[in-house]
């Protein structure tokens, strides 16, 4: 029962992100029920650094995950009010006219390259290069995904009926509808970012990226109701015939709303497979120029955003590569790796004795560039797996360090409020090494699962469970661990960060071309 004493409702959440799809109820007090996670192959690869994977499969794990969450729940079905899916970024998908798959989805781990073709003329390549414009144009054409498969692949470029994010292929599949939010479009798509629609006609993105209009699905609004769930949907995935289906945004952008994080003065903080530092804000900023900030969960908001590629991915190679011990000791005490791992640095002292990390394990665009890779320096005969880890650790803060500085002298806002989400959050020692790192007081959201419990609350909103976001947010949204910054380990920090890890890239920036023209990775 609701605090009202009315009847309490619920909304459910489907999140798919790169490693699980999960499927949550969640009440309009923002308190989580019958949460029912699935791991996912995150991906197969035919050819290196193709990151590809079958929607059928997502679609079937999707339906396998709702399935064993009904079949479990004890909350009534009128009780439940709506659904909101919430997705992995930037996963794209060729559809036919029947809404059939013509290829496997082209996740946003892949890298294969499009080629310039000839798109743009010589004339307009100076023009682009005389005002710097060049480099993130040539990035963008190749980074296009469709712009590979209409070179490689125009037989299935010709069958597509929509090309769509994931989250606009679960969309359709659960209403029948080809309906996508604003707040999941993310990618080489002909969006305009600052008014957060597709590009009029007359702008250059279509000429990037070259997508015939009427195979890009419609754009709501979060909020907005885009269907109901059909009878086809319902017997698939156990979810009620007819519910509505309520547009939310992407993963990140769902984490960002849940973490509390709606004003400039808030950053948060994501340890997720790409480590993330975003702010939200009315005003349209990018913080590297020519990279817009993203649509935020909430209406005619942006997410700035920083990000480390690989991020919390590294914890994952770091246990594939060097923590067979503590997977093998996890799996007798029926426990998470990861959890083992804090044990493992608790005596190693800030800085990890020298070690220092840059962790460019994929490179960007600036500053990154792509040339980037990763380094550890440091290394002397004291040092074992446990500095190795802690440095991950630190390189991970200092890097997001770096990315809320950027924030701060971009925006003109000082951030005042340290949230923490995301898998890697869960780590008490990472916690404190943020918080030490820089020098502010770091806090855990009340639940781990943000992006689900994001997507609620956009739906919560959208259903008029809740008048507002500012009345969702204070009703569904909170507090957990506090972490306060110690003294003597920021010193140390505040030292290692200006005197070292600032310096790595710049003297090492030349190396990493040199590589790169010497064994041809990256590719250019």
């Amino acid at each position: 029962m609701g605090t009202d004493g009315n009847e309490m409702k619920y909304v459910l959440a489907i999140d798919a992100g790169t490693q699980s799809i999960r499927s949550v109820l969640v009440d309009t007090r923002g308190e989580l029920h019958d949460r029912v996670k699935t791991p996912i192959e995150p991906y197969f690869s035919k050819h290196p650094g193709w990151a590809e994977q079958d929607p059928e499969y997502y679609w079937r794990v999707l339906c396998e995950t709702c399935r064993v969450m009904f079949e479990k729940t004890s909350i009534p079905c009128n009780a439940i009010k709506g659904v909101a899916v919430t997705t992995q970024r930037a996963t794209v998908i060729n559809l036919d006219r029947e809404g059939n798959p013509l290829r496997p989805a082209i996740t946003w781990l892949d890298q294969r390259k499009a080629q310039l073709g000839d798109w743009p003329p010589a004339a307009l390549s100076y023009i682009l290069k005389a005002i710097g414009m060049w480099d993130t144009v040539e990035f963008a054409v190749k980074e296009c995904e469709s712009n590979w498969i209409r070179q490689n692949q125009p037989e299935i470029w010709e069958k597509t009926h929509k090309y769509v994010f994931l989250s606009g292929f679960f969309h359709h599949r659960l209403t029948g509808k080809y309906v996508e939010s604003i707040g999941n479009s993310i990618g080489y798509v002909p969006f305009d970012y600052k008014r957060q629609q597709w590009a009029k006609d007359t702008d250059f993105k279509w000429k990037l990226f070259p997508i015939e209009k009427n195979k890009l699905p419609a754009l709501v609004e979060p909020v907005t109701i885009i269907g109901n769930i059909t009878a086809k949907a319902a017997g698939e995935t156990g979810i009620p015939e007819g519910l509505p289906v309520v547009a939310a945004a992407a993963d990140k952008a769902c984490e960002v709303l849940a973490s509390g994080c709606i004003s400039p003065e808030t950053a948060c903080l994501s340890f997720g497979t790409t480590a993330t530092v975003c702010t939200t804000t009315k005003k349209y900023v990018e913080i590297v120029p020519n990279f817009p900030p993203y649509p935020s969960a909430i209406p005619g908001y942006y997410n700035t955003e920083v990000q480390i590629f690989r991020g919390f991915w590294m914890i994952s190679w770091f246990k594939e590569e060097f923590g067979l011990q503590e997977t093998l000791a996890a799996d007798e005490k029926n426990v998470a790796a990861e959890a083992l791992f804090d044990d493992l640095i608790k005596d190693i002292p800030p800085g990890s004795m020298g070690l220092v990390l840059q962790p460019f394990w994929t490179g960007g665009l600036k500053s990154p560039g792509p040339e980037a890779k990763g380094a550890i320096i440091g290394f002397g005969d004291v040092h074992k797996r446990a500095h190795l880890y802690r440095a991950i650790l630190e390189g991970l803060a200092y890097s997001l360090k770096e990315g809320l500085a950027k924030t701060e002298k971009r925006s003109g806002t000082k951030v005042k409020t340290l949230r923490v989400s995301g898998g890697g959050s869960q780590s008490n020692e990472a916690m404190q090494i943020t918080a030490d790192v820089f020098g502010m007081r770091a806090e855990r959201p009340r639940t781990y699962e943000t992006s689900a419990l994001g997507a609620a609350i956009v739906a919560s909103v959208g259903l008029g469970l809740h008048p507002d976001f500012e009345t969702a947010i204070a009703q569904m949204t909170g507090t957990g661990d506090v972490f306060d910054p110690i003294p003597d380990n920021v010193r140390i920090y505040e030292q290692l960060f200006e005197k070292v890890y600032q310096k790595m890239y710049p003297a090492l920036h030349g190396i990493y071309n040199d590589i790169r023209d010497i064994t041809g990775y990256p590719p250019k």
